[in-house]
């Protein structure tokens, strides 16, 4: 191990000590300790196979392998190698490899064992990338079952080990080593202006501006070069438009779709003073030389899905206090240094504590796939950090079954082992595994290197990329885009195109066999918005090429919050025909009966997806389907579609009643009961044809199917209609209110009874609203016998002056009832 003074150094004797005794250890050490270079270097002195270390990025391995190649004198790919994609320097005496975790996890699973691999560590476990939460899931279910005699070594640079240490297992050692070698002095520096949130990907212009005049200030007040930390690649090029042309100093930028030789250009020592534009990827597990001063944005972007419409976003955050430590460390790696941070001390406070981990918001396709193809698709028994939300899995799970990776039991299918070989997303591996068997293996691997992550353009028109990178026309980016054209080429089979396929329209059914629910027609001709397949509505910019296209094949497309559509960001024209190979299982000719919001509506149509091709009259549409269209008719308008008779609402209020007072088998009939299961309308809904045809249906009788036999025998005795009083009238029962059904009659009508009716079969007694002769409220009652005795006089006293006419006994128990007026003497 090389005599380096590093602050990790004086940990390494605990950390040796707890590898050996577990196997497994959790390292906290802050940016600057040395724990991604002399950590790995002593761990090979230790044991006799290889050290693999995993890095989240591939600028951080090409650049941990570079320091420690550095530190032991030696070339990259001798003692010290690097593995990423589409890249490795590797050799026989290789001892330590740095590899990303991507890299790890296909490694995994081409040999569970790591042969020959006698320690692990994965670095920068706080990041909580997926391919992180996998590398150390299988890595560890690997050292249980094949290899307990692999170390594991996880390494954290913030203090929040515990969870991480609980998941490696009880025995697992937390080591801590010292902060950074050099003092920094934190400058709060906010805007003295208003600045609006960040929204979506917008950022305020005011704060770029603000970011600006803060790196003139500490260039000024500072001295070293300066790392600028800012959200994304176009807010780097808006501050170093802002910045100009700085006396003595150079601008360069640094972020993760830059070149490989680009990016290690700036990690290089510069002639001059420098200032360094940079995103998150500087971070961590990367030394930018002659740093000292650092100005922080306070912005981060991370990837969000919107699982129900298929499309992804990026959104522009508040970085988090560990990510603003981590930023701030930069500064005092190598002397001490000062960090500007561009809001104040006490927003800092309300920042949160830690960043979202990956899984909780990213698509999760690539993710459910390596857990089938590791034989654990509901990652039971596995460890991971926080379980994938089960939303985006169940979404992730669709999208594998319907491109072939999986069967219908979850399980991995051959097809979906050879999707996951080809490292890259699952969408983009199918069609390059399926498009070169049509279009041919050379214009496939193009597209779908175009396609990718690493590669991104500035026009909305695909084909025009694509002709730009054959070209040559920019080649730091071209380089970057054949390495991994030349990897795809190189996993699949040669194939020739089937027929004469332009450049173009093969592009085109490249991206409809990647993203089949993203083709779109355009709304209006002339327009710029589209429906896709899918059914959400997307738009091109203003200033787009691809203006006047009926069809396109969309491979790039986010909403962002508060947009009703979502916008184009990279896209290829394509025709109909092609637009139905490549999305043929959204093909669909068939009669559709649906409801309309005023009635039944019969067409026979075909479509992809939501896309109606060609729409006319349906003559004979199936009873059934017209059936279910109805039913959703109702359940979209409600009942009030149907009939209510007055006999019909009466034998509702019945039946309400009932149930309120027996409850079950009385079933339930409010609206939601009523609606849950709609079979109770019988052979009249499967006969009908149309709204008008639901208000012709007999609902009363239609209400008594609900009734079981035994019940259906006692509900009119249970629940009468009518009752007749001692009069002999017959009077209507008022059931409006299903807990107090009543009986308006008027009093004389009830002489010489001393009990008031009962319902539900002697359960509940009748409520009696006793009433004047003239029909207005004088009582109320169930309890007959107490109000002869005790109501009645008082009543009589009242009644008998106004209503001389009508009977008015002493005893009305012993008089006859009568509806009748008394005649005049």
């Amino acid at each position: 191990m090389p005599d380096v003074d590093l602050p990790v150094r004086a940990a390494l004797p605990e950390l040796l000590t707890a590898l050996d005794g577990s196997g497994t250890a959790v390292l906290v050490a802050p940016p600057g300790s040395g724990k991604t270079t002399l950590v790995p270097l002593a761990l090979a002195d230790q044991v006799k196979g290889r050290v693999i270390v995993a890095e989240p990025r591939r600028i951080a391995a090409r650049a941990a392998a570079s320091r420690m190649a550095h530190l032991t004198g030696t070339q990259v790919g001798g003692l010290v190698g690097y593995t990423v994609r589409g890249d490795s320097r590797t050799g026989g005496d290789t001892r330590v490899e740095v590899v990303t975790t991507g890299v790890l996890v296909q490694r995994l699973h081409r040999d569970p064992e790591l042969t020959g691999v006698a320690a692990v560590v994965l670095d920068e476990c706080h990041e909580r990338h997926l391919d992180t939460d996998l590398a150390l899931a299988f890595t560890l279910d690997s050292r249980t079952h094949l290899r307990p005699d692999l170390r594991l070594l996880a390494t954290s640079a913030t203090a929040d080990a515990e969870r991480l240490a609980a998941a490696m297992g009880a025995r697992t050692s937390i080591v801590s080593a010292a902060g950074m070698m050099h003092p920094v002095e934190v400058v709060w520096a906010p805007p003295t202006g208003p600045v609006d949130a960040p929204y979506g990907l917008r950022v305020d212009p005011r704060l770029l501006d603000h970011v600006a005049a803060v790196v003139r200030r500490a260039l000024a007040e500072s001295p070293g070069d300066a790392l600028v930390f800012l959200p994304g690649a176009a807010e780097i090029g808006g501050v170093a438009q802002r910045l100009g042309r700085l006396s003595g100093v150079d601008v360069v930028s640094l972020h993760g779709r830059q070149a490989a030789s680009v990016q290690d250009e700036a990690l290089r020592p510069g002639v001059r003073r420098r200032v360094v534009l940079a995103t998150a990827v500087a971070e961590s597990s990367l030394t930018v030389p002659g740093v000292r001063i650092v100005v922080d944005s306070g912005l981060a972007r991370v990837p969000r899905t919107d699982h129900g419409r298929g499309l992804g976003a990026l959104v522009t955050v508040r970085a988090s206090r560990a990510a603003a430590t981590q930023r701030a460390g930069r500064a005092g790696r190598e002397a001490p240094g000062s960090v500007y941070r561009c809001w104040s001390e006490h927003d800092h406070e309300r920042l949160p504590a830690q960043a979202d981990p990956e899984i909780a918001g990213a698509d999760l396709t690539g993710f459910v796939l390596h857990l089938a193809c590791w034989g654990r698709a509901d990652a039971e028994g596995l460890t991971l950090l926080d379980p994938p939300p089960a939303a985006a899995a169940q979404v992730a799970r669709e999208t594998l079954t319907a491109i072939g990776a999986l069967d219908q039991a979850g399980r991995v299918t051959p097809r979906g082992r050879d999707i996951n070989d080809v490292g890259a997303h699952p969408r983009l591996a199918r069609a390059l595994l399926d498009g070169s068997k049509i279009v041919g293996s050379k214009i496939a691997a193009e597209v779908v290197a175009l396609l990718s992550a690493d590669v991104r353009t500035a026009t909305d028109d695909l084909p025009a990329a694509l002709r730009r990178l054959q070209g040559n026309a920019e080649p730091a980016v071209t380089s970057a885009w054949r390495t991994e054209v030349r990897r795809l080429a190189g996993g699949i089979d040669a194939n020739r195109p089937t027929s004469s396929w332009s450049s173009d329209l093969a592009a085109a059914l490249l991206v409809g066999l990647a993203f089949p629910e993203r083709i779109g027609r355009v709304r209006t001709p002339g327009g710029r918005v589209y429906l896709m397949t899918g059914g959400t509505a997307a738009e091109l910019a203003a200033d787009t090429s691809l203006h006047g296209m009926e069809w396109l094949a969309i491979a790039d497309a986010d909403r962002q919050p508060g947009n009703a559509a979502a916008r184009i960001r990279l896209a290829a024209p394509i025709d109909a025909e092609t637009a139905k190979l490549a999305a043929e299982t959204l093909y669909a000719d068939r009669g559709e009966v649906t409801w309309t919001n005023k009635d039944v509506l019969a067409r026979h149509r075909t479509r992809l997806g939501a896309i109606v091709l060609t729409d006319r009259p349906l003559a004979k549409p199936d009873p059934e389907a017209v059936a279910a269209a109805l039913g959703e008719g109702l359940r979209r308008n409600g009942l009030k579609l149907l009939r209510w008779s007055d006999e019909a609402t009466g034998v509702r209020e019945r039946l309400a009643f009932l149930r309120h007072a027996l409850g079950e088998p009385w079933p339930a009939v409010d609206d939601a009961g009523l609606l849950a299961d709609l079979s109770w309308l019988g052979p009249a809904l499967v006969n009908a044809r149309n709204r008008a045809d639901l208000a012709r249906i007999d609902v009363a009788s239609a209400l008594r199917r609900l009734l079981p036999w035994a019940q259906a025998a006692q509900f009119d005795e249970y629940a009468p209609d009518r009752i007749e009083v001692p009069s002999g009238s017959r009077i209507r029962v008022d059931y409006t209110d299903p807990a107090a059904p009543f009986l308006a009659v008027k009093v004389q009508e009830m002489f010489g009874s001393a009990q008031a009716p009962t319902l539900a079969g002697g359960r509940v007694p009748l409520v009696l609203h006793l009433l004047s002769p003239a029909g207005r409220p004088a009582a109320v009652t169930a309890d007959l016998a107490s109000f002869w005795d005790n109501g009645y006089v008082s009543v009589r006293s009242e009644l008998r002056g106004r209503y001389p006419n009508h009977p008015w006994p002493d005893n009305p128990l012993k008089a006859k009832p009568s509806g009748r007026t008394k005649p005049r003497k």
